[in-house]
């Protein structure tokens, strides 16, 4: 194997690995970016394609062990404690009306949708939603995850359906939803973190069961090193992000999202040969 090709590699492994850890929780759109950044890299395809599912399984693992311990409400369902019983249920709801709707619509989606063309245009749309839910004054029912009912659960549930379109952005979906329908946004965040863990674990492996024709041996040490960097920075941000509101609303994230996307719709008007579908 040339070696200039195998540093190249894992050059991109790292790049698209803090790629996909950093903007996997904020609400600018993992998916968008890596779709931007791989084409940039000129890393794409099948082989590609299946890297970027894998790196994902770092940041879902980020936010286990940020949440190791409220976890245990797992054992405490075991063992019937009614307050674990009801956010586990609540968390099982909201996941499905965007895995029924995945699994009906995954290809499609994949085959039209996953462009920068489409992803800018998302972004940017996403973003303007942003700006207009921070500058309303929106009465908050729920404080903590902890106080959310079945239907609260059920309404972000559906929020996070928007993710399925590239671009949207699946924490913003449901971080912007849960706010809407009156979850603080401490708490729209929190369970925007919980609600990741069943859907990207439940889409990636989908994924990679679907790509797995797709998998090499050699590929082992490039997946491990995307895996390892998307892990760390995903942690990073996930404790930077819970930090952040607490003072701060998500105008700013709105603002990058429109310009990133108006700069890559720009790039791909004066130089259309740059991205490939």
């Amino acid at each position: 194997m040339d070696p200039i090709v195998t540093v190249t590699n894992y050059l991109n492994a790292v790049i698209l690995g803090m790629v996909e850890g950093i903007t996997e929780f904020l609400p600018i759109s993992s998916t968008g970016h890596l779709i931007i950044a791989g084409n940039l890299l000129d890393f794409i395809g099948p082989r590609a394609n299946t890297f970027e599912i894998f790196i994902q399984l770092g940041a879902i693992l980020s936010v286990l062990w940020h949440y190791r311990a409220r976890l245990r409400v797992i054992q405490g369902a075991l063992n019937g404690d009614s307050q674990s019983i009801d956010f586990i249920l609540n968390l099982a709801i909201a996941f499905m009306p965007a895995a029924v709707l995945g699994l009906l619509f995954h290809d499609k989606i994949k085959h039209y949708l996953f462009n920068p063309v489409t992803v800018s245009i998302a972004l940017i749309v996403g973003g303007i939603i942003i700006l207009v839910v921070e500058r309303r004054s929106l009465p908050v029912r729920v404080i903590e995850v902890d106080h959310m009912a079945w239907p609260d659960a059920l309404k972000v549930g559906f929020a996070q359906c928007l993710a399925l379109f590239p671009g949207t952005s699946r924490s913003g979906a449901t971080i912007i939803g849960g706010m809407l329908f009156g979850l603080s946004r401490r708490a729209a965040t929190e369970f925007s973190f919980f609600l990741a863990i069943p859907t990207m674990f439940a889409a990636t492996l989908y994924d990679l069961y679907k790509s797995r024709a797709d998998l090499s041996s050699s590929d082992v040490g490039l997946f491990f090193v995307g895996f390892v960097v998307s892990f760390f920075s995903a942690l990073v941000v996930v404790r930077a992000l819970l930090i952040y509101i607490s003072k701060h609303n998500f105008s700013a994230f709105a603002w990058y999202r429109i310009v990133f996307g108006g700069l890559v719709l720009l790039y791909a008007w004066y130089f259309p040969g740059t991205f490939t579908d």
